[in-house]
């Protein structure tokens, strides 16, 4: 990303279209298993809350007890966090916040499921029906962290679980102490981004493959991010000083914006930092925007969440 061709027109992040074959038809499978289960447990990331929810669960979920967890809640801004919880209590869903990774908030989730289906268990009881299991439907987009929720709490490595989105295939039950059963399903993502600002905090935070994107204009995101609404964030990280700053624009006159001009001269300023440079002592954006994104998905950067409610 040369200083001109990083301020210029192709600045513009692509389109958000992505929905191979294989999660269509786990949607058709979903249509057919919604009628085996009590209750939706959706998995979301904190940090993306609304971005990464799916808008067909809704319409699959309709008329059974719903569940949303805020995943990885110890990268997410916990007020953001907490604002959230009482966002979708407002909608008529049961919330908690959660890091599955870290084995906690599961008591508490049980108390929750009860609470969530106990009309359902006082019919069973009054037919004589005694000891049926909870069964729960776990859903959620790639990447949201739910295949490692489900091995945390089973207790066992039920689930397959990588790095990459979309590595959980298949359809599976697994049996959970408190009588109650989980039905796996595929990460499902839906067939296009409405709004292309879903799709560029997806990418964000890693949920989209980086194989398809531009790394370079990804980073720059990041960089107007969190100089907008967490600027200690990035002097902390990156030690640098707003005169340094100042001095690296004038390598962005021609930049869109102020905002984009900027951004990118944080970026430059990072990469002279970090020893990213190139040939004719340019910073190499390239080098500089691997780093950005990496310490941003750890929460090296802090705690950050990308919308509010």
């Amino acid at each position: 990303m040369e200083a001109k061709e990083a301020a210029g027109d192709n600045n513009k992040l692509a389109t958000f279209n992505w929905y191979p074959g294989h999660m269509t038809k786990a949607k058709r499978q979903m249509q057919e298993d919604i009628k085996l289960i009590d209750l939706v447990i959706e998995i979301v990331d904190a940090r993306v809350p609304n971005s990464s929810r799916n808008p067909d669960i809704d319409e699959l979920a309709n008329n059974k007890a719903r569940i949303v967890i805020l995943n990885k809640a110890d990268l997410a801004d916990d007020k953001l966090t907490n604002a959230w919880i009482s966002y979708f209590k407002e909608k008529g869903f049961y919330c908690i916040k959660m890091d599955s990774r870290k084995n906690n908030g599961f008591k508490e989730l049980n108390e929750i499921i009860l609470e969530s289906c106990s009309e359902k268990i006082e019919k069973d009881k009054a037919k004589g029906i005694v000891g049926r299991p909870i069964r729960a439907m776990i859903v959620g987009i790639p990447n949201v962290g739910k295949s490692t929720f489900i091995n945390a709490y089973s207790g066992k490595a039920s689930a397959k679980t990588g790095n990459k989105p979309g590595v959980t295939k298949g359809k599976q039950w697994i049996k959970i102490k408190g009588n109650i059963e989980l039905l796996d399903t595929p990460g499902i993502l839906w067939p296009k981004f409405e709004d292309q600002t879903t799709g560029l905090r997806l990418a964000m935070i890693g949920s989209i493959n980086d194989n398809i994107l531009n790394k370079d204009d990804l980073a720059l995101e990041v960089i107007k991010y969190l100089n907008k609404y967490y600027a200690n964030n990035l002097k902390k990280r990156y030690e640098f000083e707003d005169s340094e700053i100042e001095e690296a624009k004038a390598n962005y006159e021609m930049a869109i914006n102020e905002e984009t001009a900027t951004s990118l001269a944080i970026m430059e300023v990072i990469a002279l930092k970090r020893g990213c440079i190139k040939k004719g002592a340019q910073a190499d954006f390239e080098k500089v925007s691997n780093i950005i994104l990496d310490d941003f998905r750890s929460a090296r950067l802090g705690l950050v969440s990308l919308e509010r409610p």
